[in-house]
């Protein structure tokens, strides 16, 4: 559909004051003004919902907390297989006496805690904890990226252009969300409530306080949206011991680095109004042009440093006068990165988006929309704040507004810099300072160099494949991954997959535990008795598989796992300066929470790749998609040789996987 389009002629832009979006009014002095459709929201925001954004967060169910015995016996299962029979029997005794003894005290002030707080979760404040006394880098330790498909149509794929469109759908969707125009969260069971306008009209007039349950009558479940608070305006603030996060809502200026210098210039006027896309793309140009070669001492790398050392060091740049810097830095809208790069494969891609060069990235805001030479888009973000929930739906969001609704188009000329002027930051570095951005570029450099980054793609089967085969496609990529670890190392090893629990007021996150028992059994028969089962022996463990692992996952996005719950039980009895009780110090839980295999997944039509660092020195990081005809993942490692071997034998179990689906015998 062809909608009209605000003029784009030099000049100092103004608008009329008003409300954002209600009768929006482009205006270019000495032009003739053009006013904006009730039609064509696209303008301001990605879209205007008849339900608000917020209207379900009074009434979101809260995050249940699991009875103690349940959690031990759950506990118990995913140690089994780690474990042989002598520290199985020690692991259970250790269990069952801190269920019945300090476990016990300890979940009884848990549950008087939650119930004195039920505006939030119980594991709210002690997840935030663990992110912000963490003294690791945030950049490979934390921060994981998503890059973005490229846009359709290829011309609108130039740095400037794509930036400028990013730029502009990004306020929009700021801009939705302040003004409750975003569309809440909400899972449909059955997609077509999704559009329906009674079902919306009437959940509208539903009190915050009942509204979820209008939802759910209907078999719809809305979803946690507090983490969006923190996607703009916001930084994680490094302090000694515990980091803080900071968020302003009333800056609206955007952060733009281009070789590891920093430009602000406001996109937003006072009363949220975006800034003509023709001035955006003009202040990128004059950045692109400014900026041409790196600093002597490029500040970035401070972010890359642990958190203790950065801490010290951004107290002597307060010290020595660059508080206002710093201070814009934090409030901006988001942290935009106009790389002088163009990867030439999704290995070099992966690298870009994960960690860059790090003179170029400010790895503690809360994301950074980054942009190489070529217009590959990709978006790297703080862990502390949220999940990949929020992110994903940004990503989605912007996207798709960016393609569809396009701000700009290609060729089109800017005007000449108007009073909108871009502000370049100059910081005040002493020897002290620059010593310490030396350390952290060397440091950096060293540790990059030792991250592989591997591609991986089977494509014999997919989603489709498996579903006709009455197989959750998670659960056979899962245990494909039990039966390669068993293949590679001997042994079942620990595992870890992220599950969202979103569904709850202030929920975080839940962990499966791919390993178990039955993926024990299965990757046993595979490897080391694979003559001695028939294909109907072998199908059967496969859909056993399948079933254990659909039940787990439905405990964990039902708040029904046990790692949360252990955890905040730890961190009470930390919080508290009471001895660490025994199960902590008990080696097999150490060995369950060294997570050799770290899984995560995702899928959206706007997602080219995703990925994230390992957890561990001796592990590995998978990023998957079990797509309708083929199965991908992208992985990390610090060990090289042992990161390749892993694909190398994951590409061998899903061969037999597919073997035995297939009625053929393993040879």
């Amino acid at each position: 559909m062809l909608r009209a389009r605000p003029a784009c002629g030099g000049g100092v832009l103004l608008r009329r004051p008003g409300p954002v979006g209600r009768r929006g009014y482009w205006r270019t002095v000495g032009l003739t003004e053009s006013i904006i459709s009730e039609l064509d929201t696209d303008h301001h925001f990605v879209h205007r919902s008849t339900i608000p954004t917020m209207h379900f967060q009074d009434s979101l169910p809260r995050l249940p907390l699991p009875k103690l015995e349940d959690s031990v016996k759950r506990y118990l299962a995913a140690q089994k297989p780690l474990l042989d029979d002598d520290q199985y029997r020690n692991t259970e005794r250790i269990a069952r006496e801190f269920g019945k003894g300090v476990g016990r005290k300890l979940h009884r002030e848990l549950v008087e805690f939650d119930k004195k707080n039920k505006h939030t979760s119980y594991i709210s404040d002690p997840w935030f904890d663990m992110y912000l006394c963490a003294r690791d880098p945030v950049v490979l330790n934390f921060n994981p990226f998503i890059s973005l498909n490229p846009d359709p149509k290829e011309a609108y794929n130039s740095q400037v252009v794509r930036a400028t469109n990013l730029v502009v759908s990004s306020i929009k969707f700021l801009n939705s969300l302040k003004n409750e125009f975003l569309r809440p969260d909400i899972y449909y069971v059955n997609p077509k409530w999704s559009q329906s306008r009674l079902f919306k009209n009437f959940i509208r007039l539903l009190p915050t306080s009942v509204s979820w349950y209008g939802a759910y009558m209907v078999n719809a479940y809305p979803l946690d949206m507090s983490q969006y608070k923190r996607l703009f305006n916001s930084s994680r603030i490094p302090k000694l011991n515990k980091d803080e996060l900071f968020t302003d809502e009333r800056g609206r200026h955007l952060l733009v680095m281009r070789n590891g210098h920093f430009y602000v210039f406001d996109v937003l006027d006072p009363i949220g109004n975006i800034l003509h896309p023709s001035e955006i793309q003009a202040q990128l140009i004059y950045i692109l042009q400014d900026a041409d070669c790196l600093p002597e001492f490029p500040l970035c790398y401070l972010t890359t440093e642990d958190r203790n050392t950065w801490a010290a060091v951004r107290q002597q740049l307060l010290e020595a006068g660059n508080e206002d810097n710093l201070q814009k830095i934090d409030s901006a809208v988001f942290c935009l990165c106009l790389d002088n790069i163009s990867p030439k494969n999704d290995t070099e891609l992966s690298h870009c988006m994960l960690h860059g060069h790090g003179f170029n990235r400010w790895f503690d805001k809360s994301f950074s929309l980054i942009i190489t030479s070529d217009g590959t888009a990709g978006v790297n973000f703080e862990h502390s704040w949220g999940d990949g929930v929020a992110v994903l739906r940004f990503v989605n969001e912007v996207y798709r507004n960016s393609t569809r609704h396009p701000a700009i188009v290609p060729h089109s000329s800017p005007p000449a810099l108007s009073a909108t002027r871009c502000e370049r930051l100059e910081f005040k570095l002493n020897d002290s300072i620059q010593s310490a951005i030396n350390a952290a570029r060397m440091k950096f450099k060293e540790t990059n160099e030792k991250l592989s980054v591997r591609m991986f793609e089977f494509r014999k089967f997919g989603k489709e494949f498996l579903v006709k085969q009455k197989l959750s496609p998670d659960a056979v990529f899962q245990l494909a991954c039990q039966i390669t670890a068993y293949r590679q190392f001997g042994k079942i090893i620990s595992s870890y997959e992220a599950c969202s629990t979103a569904a709850f007021k202030h929920g975080r996150t839940e962990t499966i535990r791919p390993t178990s028992i039955l993926t024990k059994q299965c990757s046993h028969a595979f490897v080391e008795e694979r003559s001695k089962h028939s294909v109907a022996e072998l199908r059967n463990m496969i859909d056993e598989c399948s079933k254990y692992h659909r039940r787990l996952q439905l405990e964990a996005a039902l708040g029904r796992g046990f790692d949360r719950h252990l955890f905040a039980l730890k961190h009470l009895s930390v919080s508290r300066g009471d001895p660490m009780p025994e199960l902590f110090l008990d080696s097999a839980y150490q060995k369950l929470n060294h997570i050799i295999l770290s899984t995560s997944t995702l899928h959206s039509p706007a997602v080219h790749l995703g990925g994230f660092g390992p957890v561990v020195p001796d592990g590995f990081g998978i990023g998957y998609n079990v797509f309708d005809t083929w199965v991908g993942c992208n992985t990390t490692g610090y060990l090289n040789r042992e990161l390749q071997e892993f694909l190398r034998c994951l590409e061998y179990s899903l061969n037999d996987i597919l073997d035995v689906l297939e009625g053929r015998p393993l040879v």
